[in-house]
């Protein structure tokens, strides 16, 4: 049987809607689109941790700076009663005196862990404006993602309805049982019945056919087809 150049083209046209329907596929199930959200989302949560332990920063350090006032009060008080002549127990004052020293410690240590907290606070809002630019930056992505899937899905679906088209006359200029096996091989030849034999090597598996295999390729009556992965050769 004469096989020409037209099961070729019939071929790349078919390899075209094969590609085609798979990028459709993958446009129409926003695998991109959801990777971007996903990204956007997390983010989102970082920026919100940041902010949460902001939060909390700032929790501690208001009962922190509420402590040292304390303090400061309870040792002024001391201070007062020390020096204002109403006890005049040289025990007592001694008392008063490591009270006051007591308290001056205190307040020397959380006035320390205010300011670990201002530093750590410091670095928290930083990393919280990164992450804040992060998941702008990242939701403007999701935006234009959307926007190029649905430009490029309507361009794909366009297409494919091109080949699609291109092929029925195509197809219908192709003797029928020919034809029949085309179809069948491309199912179980991951979408390619059809090959060129050029210089002796099937185009299909790249495999070089034997110098009686080429004879008699060259010259059966019958559909001439590779001795190694039987598909069609297009002589």
């Amino acid at each position: 049987m004469e096989v020409d150049a037209t099961l070729l083209g019939l071929q790349a046209i078919d390899l075209a809607i094969d590609r085609l329907g798979a990028r459709v596929r993958a446009l129409e199930a926003g695998d991109e689109l959801a990777a971007a959200r996903t990204e956007a989302d997390e983010a989102e949560v970082a920026h919100g941790e940041r902010s949460l332990q902001i939060d909390a920063i700032d929790r501690d350090g208001s009962k922190l700076e509420h402590e040292i006032d304390s303090l400061s009060q309870k040792a002024a008080a001391e201070k007062a009663r020390m020096y204002d002549g109403s006890v005049a127990n040289a025990k007592e004052l001694e008392a008063m005196a490591r009270e006051i020293e007591n308290l001056a410690r205190r307040r020397s240590d959380r006035e320390d862990e205010l300011l670990a907290l201002l530093e750590q606070r410091e670095e928290l809002e930083g990393r919280s404006r990164e992450a804040e630019e992060r998941s702008a930056t990242l939701r403007g992505r999701v935006a234009e993602v959307s926007a190029t899937v649905e430009t490029e899905l309507a361009t794909v679906r366009a297409d494919l309805e091109h080949r699609r088209d291109e092929r029925g006359p195509l197809a219908a200029s192709i003797d029928r049982e020919l034809l029949e096996l085309y179809d069948d091989l491309r199912a179980h030849k991951k979408g390619i019945g059809a090959a060129a034999l050029v210089d002796g090597v099937c185009q299909g598996c790249h495999e070089t056919l034997s110098s009686v295999e080429l004879d008699r390729v060259r010259h059966t009556a019958d559909v001439p087809r590779c001795e190694h992965c039987r598909r069609i050769l297009v002589v």
